[in-house]
């Protein structure tokens, strides 16, 4: 495992942003983690992609390393999306197009901040982004997500992901690298604003042409996917799927860069 050609933290509103960079050439590219994740879970995708990328990770606000500078506070997306234009700013500061790919809430956060932004996107794949509310069953699903936050007020974390993972078809939570353990932080100030977040779809058409909504092969039977086939199907599109389920990347990195270097630059032309 390579260690970050360097790193580095970012002032911004209500938080200091931790943010990892590998490589020294070739087009940047931004990995966004979502949910209790951090960079860490993208160290194996980053070494791989850093052999022809500029590869940037972080750790979300409030995750790990990004420490929040007052109170916890519930975490919009649109807070999110807009610390996607800071790192960029600071990063890449001569505007020039990135490839993205977001993961999760980094999904969502992703497509916010490209429907503001179109111009600096050079492509865009947004992995399982958990939209549960474009589902036409969507109230079940919120009313899940309502009874995992009351299993944790009353009874715990253990209990409140025994909830929620009904949505990744009642397993476990995988092992994940990553700097802290963000659960707690997740089932209190992450999950319901994640899972109520709609994409703007208006924003988000004109993108198609550089973007690609996908899933995992191994998250067919899982509600955690069926988000992305709705988005996918609402703009147009074709899913693209990739090695794994919800985390597919940090399980088989060598495996997901190989789908996806291929596609960013397809959806780079």
């Amino acid at each position: 495992m390579n260690s970050p050609a360097r790193a580095g933290t970012l002032p911004a509103p209500g938080a200091t942003l931790y943010y990892e960079v590998r490589g020294t050439e070739g087009p940047p590219l931004l990995l966004l983690a979502g949910g209790n994740s951090d960079a860490g879970v993208f160290t194996g995708l980053a070494d791989e992609l850093a052999a022809d990328h500029r590869v940037i990770s972080c750790d979300p606000r409030g995750n790990s390393r990004s420490a929040l500078t007052g109170p916890p506070a519930d975490q919009r997306v649109e807070e999110h999306g807009a610390d996607i234009a800071r790192l960029l700013d600071r990063l890449v500061p001569d505007g020039e197009p990135v490839r993205i790919f977001g993961s999760c809430s980094g999904a969502l956060a992703a497509l916010h901040f490209a429907g503001l932004h179109p111009d600096r996107v050079a492509a865009l794949v947004a992995h399982e982004p958990p939209a549960l509310g474009l589902l036409p069953d969507a109230d079940d699903f919120l009313a899940l997500v309502d009874r995992a936050r009351r299993a944790f007020d009353e009874e715990g974390e253990a209990a409140g992901m025994a909830v929620f993972c009904a949505l990744f078809g009642g397993r476990p939570a995988p092992d994940l690298p990553e700097a802290h353990d963000n659960t707690r932080f997740f089932l209190a100030h992450v999950m319901h604003p994640t899972s109520t977040h709609l994409p703007d779809l208006a924003a988000t058409a004109p993108l198609t042409g550089h973007l690609a909504i996908a899933g995992g092969e191994g998250s067919r039977d899982q509600d955690i996917h069926r988000p992305a086939v709705e988005l996918a199907a609402r703009l147009g599109l074709e899913l693209v799927e990739f090695p794994g389920g919800h985390c597919g990347y940090a399980k088989y990195p060598q495996e997901f860069a190989a789908r996806l270097r291929p596609l960013l630059t397809d959806l780079s032309d």
